[in-house]
């Protein structure tokens, strides 16, 4: 058999009780005095290895943290693991391929800009209603009096900032004062002043939408407070609020048209929301347009640039010396990192890992995750190969439900639950994490084609679409341990995460 590296915590042959060289971190072979607890681990068909977490006599210093040292050891009985996602090009994975049962966004945007209207749905995790949205500047009293008859009845005008404050159209409530549970921004309600009666008719609202989709119009065009409700996009559009109001200026500005939008939400016959999967019925026998609001996201992600490069320094870390690239994102002003190591060159086959940032795991040390141990291992593979990158996405805590929720669902996992049902119990998503910021980065670096460091397949479809393509899939392996033990198996079994398919998880290295 040929002769590998696998990493553990710690391996030696089974036939080898004495074994005392091994390599850190630092990848320099080092002598280590050290007893051996635990219990087997399975690592191939042809070889067991008998693995423990690392008891040192030795001076501590700089040394690793036993329960996050990654050693390695040589041995001719190893055999390599082979563990792959499925690389062909699937049209799932490509950003412009619709949710299936919608339309393409590409088309919404062009029905938008020849004035018609097209339905828009949110997130089942979010109020999962969908809207009548059409751009404001291509309004007519008979798109409107569609509107009022398969809506609420509240029509809606959504504008940008800068717009309102040039109308004088102040809030209904101020910001602290708001409690609507998706912090809708309505402004005060107003009629258009000229050439409407009681405003209420479809041809008032129709004008008065016109009016406040006008550069030329002035504040005095309008009367307070009206039937026609004004409301405050926030800048960043679906990509910092995945609302409706966003998605309709976003599709207005999309096709060329003035940043406002008309929307309403559709009601069933009975007076309820309309929901899928009668949404699509209504949407097939009104001849509309039917996107989600995720689609428009992805498409803007892919289409547009969301991070600007900062800053660059050379870094020694304990795996060895790379250049650091810091960006910061255009939506939110988060600073993220890419670690370079070697040149890019033609960025081909680079060795890369996207990591979320995990502070617990990462910075602490906490051993109820492996993202510490996830991290330390990709940096010494990427010494080790001399060329590659690693992109530290901050933002993304606990999946992307920050560092406070994380904690309280530590709380739920301690009573029983595990790591997803304590999101789901919180109300919060299993994983929010979004990769677009960290393929634009990669792209920004140079890299074309790569490597993946990842256990992840969701890691996979979320950096596909954005010119990027994924040759192979290098796995992670990392310690399972009594803290850890059923975090991992969670994301084995519930999240799709791939492990070597000999891995048993029933045995655990025990701390």
């Amino acid at each position: 058999m040929a002769s590998v590296n696998y990493f553990c915590s710690l391996t030696y042959a089974a036939s080898s009780r004495n074994l005392s060289v091994v390599k850190l971190l630092t990848g320099k072979a080092k002598s280590v005095p050290f007893s051996l607890r635990g219990s087997y681990v399975r690592c191939s068909n042809d070889f067991k290895a008998r693995a423990g977490i690392l008891t040192s006599n030795a001076p501590t210093g700089n040394d690793v943290q036993p329960h996050s040292a990654l050693l390695q050891v040589f041995s001719e009985e190893t055999t390599q693991v082979v563990s792959s996602f499925p690389l062909e090009n699937n049209d799932e994975m490509d950003l412009d391929t619709p949710t299936e049962g919608f339309s393409s966004v590409s088309d919404a945007i062009e029905d938008i800009r020849a004035g018609k209207i097209v339905i828009v749905v949110d997130d089942e995790n979010r109020k999962n209603e969908g809207d009548l949205i059409m751009a404001a500047s291509k309004v007519t009293p008979e798109s409107m009096a569609f509107f009022v008859k398969h809506g609420t009845g509240i029509v809606c005008v959504s504008m940008k900032e800068e717009d309102l404050e040039r109308l004088h159209l102040p809030m209904m409530v101020n910001n602290k004062k708001n409690q609507d549970k998706f912090q809708t921004a309505f402004t005060v309600s107003v009629d258009a002043k000229n050439g409407t009666t009681t405003g209420v008719s479809a041809h008032d609202r129709a004008k008065t939408a016109s009016a406040l989709a006008s550069k030329s119009s002035k504040p005095e065009d309008f009367v307070r407070p009206g039937h026609m409700f004004p409301l405050k996009y926030r800048e960043g559009g679906v990509l910092k609020r995945a609302g409706h109001t966003e998605a309709s200026v976003d599709l207005a500005v999309l096709a060329g048209l003035a940043p406002s939008g008309i929307l309403c939400e559709i009601v069933d016959e009975d007076g309820s929301m309309a929901r899928l999967p009668k949404l699509q019925q209504f949407a097939k026998r009104e001849n509309m347009k039917l996107i989600s609001i995720s689609d428009l996201m992805r498409y803007r992600r892919k289409r547009e640039r969301l991070v600007e490069h900062v800053s660059t320094a050379q870094i020694p870390t304990i795996s060895g010396s790379f250049m650091a690239h810091c960006y910061k994102s255009v939506l939110d002003n988060i600073e993220h990192v890419a670690m370079v190591k070697g040149d890019i060159g033609d960025g081909q086959d680079i060795l890369v890992r996207v990591h979320s940032e995990c502070l617990t795991g990462d910075i602490f040390g906490s051993a109820r995750c492996d993202c510490g141990d996830q991290l330390a291992l990709s940096m010494r593979k990427l010494e080790e190969a001399g060329r590659g990158v690693l992109v530290y996405l901050r933002g993304h805590e606990g999946r992307g439900i920050g560092l406070g929720n994380k904690l309280r669902a530590y709380n739920l996992q301690d009573e029983g639950r595990d790591t997803a049902e304590a999101n789901v119990e919180l109300g919060l998503p299993v994983d929010s994490r979004e990769y677009g910021i960290g393929a634009q980065i990669l792209r920004d670096l140079g890299v074309k084609t790569m490597k993946l460091m990842t256990n992840n397949p969701t890691k996979y479809k979320g950096l596909k679409g954005y010119g990027l393509e994924i040759t192979e899939r290098v796995p992670l392996v990392t310690p399972i341990t009594t803290a850890n033990k059923r975090y991992i198996e969670t994301k084995r079994t519930k999240m799709g995460h791939i492990y070597d398919t000999n891995t048993d998880f029933s045995i655990v290295y025990r701390p």
